[in-house]
């Protein structure tokens, strides 16, 4: 049954708020929200040619439209949140549900515990999380296991069960890691303190913990109480040991979230990070697939104020690399510059750049496994630490023996194999003597002028036999065609097979039983044969030029003619003076007899 988008249209108002589609079936397929929900609905059903396959594939199952009127925009956003995370409609990006991820709980009871929970109910405790990497969690916890002796038992410490003996101090009362709350060996005040440094870490405040520990030691001082001091000494070094491995950012900073995003048009890849007191206390990377045709900056307001909502947190600003789509009531977004929270957003950045990477080296590695020439590139991909796979690598060799008929050689290798039909030969045409820097510096630049006037496509990866001198050389070449740093460029120096790269000094010795290695010595290697074999050709065809050269009245230009004819010198020695006359003439047939026959004799 076709939908009559345009009668529903003349209900909808000019009006912020939320609209839902449905399916025939009756159940919610999308949600959305809207400065103007009039605007925004009929947009789905007008210009239809300018919509994406999934927008269009969206509007042909929707056969009911309802909304709701909000105030403003930003309640709209709420609503929107709420509404996905009830009806999980397949056409939203879907938010993660709290459950997904741990928390740690302090406990509501007396003498509390501190306990990982997945679900959230307040009624239980105190919630801190979620915690993305739980390895990072399960470090937290011990180290509040070697700070605070708390209980971990499950024991209902009322004061009528302490009093009558109810329960006995178990193994971790004897190895000093519970004080025996539970025969009234701690009291309640006592344990309440360890219990509030655990919540003043969790929260990020780190400062009140430290004095806590540094007044304990002091006071154990005062005592005389050395074994004591040393104790509360002890537990300090441990806490500036956990503090120093958390990152600084700058304490006048104070409480920030940052959020950054990188997307491409199938996925978004997001970092959500808490900055308290200048210390980045919880960030978590994810990527979420687009349903859609979202914008990053729609895709990272609704995932901030999600994150900000999971993660509890306060702070009145939001650092992004992008403005947010709409204003979030008391909160300041900033996109900065430059400074300190520019260099804040960039550690952000950083996250999703190598969370994206990760995922698609993984991809790539899934795709691969089967394959092994894919699997050498993806290892020289990663020892080079290139962007791409290197599917086309060319490689530059130059050959000359005392200076006499320099050659230079490129191969090329496509996925891995060897591509004799790109292969190619370069004779200097500027370099005067055996100056290797210099032929280097001008074939790279002959090969890739070239390419770049026929439009054909460069490598993914250059590679030239020599040390530092030969990789500068290609790179000035490089720079003059301003194709310096689109491709990579390394040079391979054969003493200690030392990879370089340009403008670094060190150079990287990879493994000499690493593939990758092994893939760039072949293409060393076989640039080195091709460049030999054609010099080889050059020298020969020199030296009977040469010799033709020396029979009277016969030139260079003329015994190249005759070597091009007749193909050998021993079919030129074997030739007939019939056969000499139709390439040279009467004449020069004549001394070329005759030379031949008297060096018979």
């Amino acid at each position: 049954m076709a939908f009559d988008y345009k009668q529903e249209l003349t209900r909808i108002p000019h009006q912020p708020g939320v609209y839902r589609y449905f399916d025939e079936e009756g159940t919610v397929i999308y949600v959305g929200k809207a400065k103007d929900l009039r605007n925004r609905v009929s947009s789905y059903f007008q210009n239809s040619r300018d919509h994406d396959r999934k927008t269009k594939r969206l509007v042909s199952y929707i056969r009911k439209i309802e909304f709701t009127i909000v105030p403003t925009e930003f309640d709209a956003l709420l609503l929107e949140n709420s509404l996905i995370k009830q009806y999980q409609p397949r056409f939203n990006i879907l938010l993660r549900d709290d459950k997904m991820y741990p928390f740690i709980c302090i406990t509501n009871e007396r003498f509390p515990r501190v306990i990982t929970m997945r679900r959230v109910d307040r009624k239980l405790g105190t919630f801190f999380g979620p915690y993305a990497n739980v390895k990072a969690m399960h470090s937290l916890l011990e180290m509040f296991g070697q700070l605070y002796p708390i209980r971990t038992c499950s024991y209902a410490l009322t004061q009528p069960n302490i009093d009558n003996r109810k329960f006995k101090v178990c193994l971790e009362y004897h190895i000093g890691r519970c004080k025996g709350p539970c025969e009234g060996l701690e009291t309640e005040e006592a344990y309440n303190r360890k219990i509030e440094q655990i919540k003043q870490i969790l929260k990020g405040n780190l400062q009140i913990p430290r004095q806590f520990l540094q007044e304990q030691m002091s006071e154990a001082a005062q005592r005389l109480d050395f074994e004591e001091a040393q104790e509360w000494k002890e537990k300090l070094e441990l806490f500036e040991n956990f503090q120093s491995r958390s990152t600084v950012v700058n304490p006048n900073i104070g409480n920030v979230d940052v959020c950054t995003i990188v997307s491409d048009e199938t996925t978004a890849f997001l970092n959500f990070m808490r900055v308290v007191n200048g210390f980045i206390s919880q960030t978590h990377t994810f990527e979420v697939k687009k349903k859609l045709d979202e914008t990053d900056e729609d895709i990272m307001t609704m995932w901030a104020w999600e994150l900000r909502t999971q993660y509890g947190s306060e702070a009145k600003e939001i650092i992004t690399n992008l403005p947010l789509s709409l204003e979030l009531k008391g909160l300041t977004n900033t996109v900065p510059q430059i400074g300190d929270k520019r260099k804040l957003m960039e550690v952000s950045l950083k996250n999703v750049l190598f969370f994206r990477k990760e995922k698609s080296d993984r991809k790539v590695a899934e795709d691969t496994a089967g394959n092994p020439k894919m699997r050498v590139l993806m290892t020289l991909k990663n020892d080079l630490q290139l962007k791409t796979i290197p599917r086309h690598i060319e490689c530059f060799d130059n050959s000359n023996i005392q200076g006499t008929n320099p050659v230079s050689a490129m191969v090329c290798f496509m996925d891995g194999l060897a591509s004799k039909k790109d292969y190619r030969h370069f004779i200097p045409k500027t370099v005067e003597g055996p100056n290797d820097f210099a032929t280097m510096k001008e074939v790279v630049g002959r090969r890739y002028a070239r390419l770049l006037e026929e439009g054909l496509s460069l490598p993914d990866l250059i590679i030239v036999d020599g040390g530092k001198g030969q990789l500068s050389a290609a790179c000035e070449a490089l720079k003059e065609l301003k194709l310096y740093g689109q491709v990579p460029i390394v040079g391979i120096a054969k003493r200690l097979e030392e990879i370089y790269f340009p403008e670094d000094p060190i150079p990287l010795y990879i493994d000499k039983r690493s593939e990758s290695l092994k893939l760039i010595q072949r293409l060393r290697d076989e640039a080195h044969r091709f460049g030999i074999t054609h010099h080889r050709d050059r020298r020969s065809k020199a030296f009977l030029v040469s010799e033709l050269e020396e029979i009277e009245g016969i030139g260079k230009i003329t015994a190249a003619k005759l070597l091009k004819y007749f193909k050998t010198m021993k079919a030129v020695r074997e030739a007939s003076f019939e056969e000499i006359e139709k390439v040279m003439g009467k004449d020069k047939a004549q001394k070329i007899r005759s030379y031949f026959e008297t060096a018979k004799a």
